[in-house]
């Protein structure tokens, strides 16, 4: 497996800190956030999932702590929308240039607006893919907001 992605690029390129982690990938895992967080033995409250949505129609990134679910109300208010929907995993692989499982929110192939939980932020590290199925980058979370330009908002249900 590569360390160097599109997503190890980019935080490098801003000179952002951060350390990468690999773990053996379960394609066949109930929920894949979970199983990194497992595997890594760490917290799922610190190991982030990126998900991919669309707020009234247009394309958005959210970053959540891998055992909580995003509320869409929360989710479309963050960005001042009226509704959010799940993006459809082949829409998410199309704009981002990653494979589901794998997708990053550093380094996407389209700029999209990106939110990440409030929660998440006042943790001191945090995990968040770093482009490929089995890799995680592990950084300050206030680094990832500002590497993502990112709001902070309340997103989970």
């Amino acid at each position: 497996m590569s360390k160097t992605t599109r997503a190890t690029q980019t935080l490098a390129k801003a000179g952002v800190a951060f350390s990468v982690h690999t773990y053996d990938y379960n394609p066949n895992a109930e929920r894949v956030g979970l199983q990194a967080a497992e595997a890594l033995g760490e917290d799922p409250c610190r190991v982030l999932k990126t998900l991919m949505a669309e707020v009234d129609g247009k394309p958005v990134c959210c970053v959540v702590p891998s055992d909580r679910e995003v509320s869409m109300k929360k989710l479309a208010a963050a960005f001042g929308g009226k509704s959010a929907a799940m993006m459809k995993p082949a829409d998410a692989e199309r704009l981002t240039g990653y494979h589901v499982g794998g997708i990053s929110p550093f380094g996407q192939k389209k700029v999209v607006p990106t939110a990440i939980e409030e929660a998440a932020v006042a943790e001191a590290q945090v995990y968040i893919n770093g482009g490929q199925r089995g890799l995680q980058v592990r950084l300050a979370p206030r680094d990832a907001q500002a590497a993502l330009k990112a709001v902070a908002a309340p997103l989970i249900a």
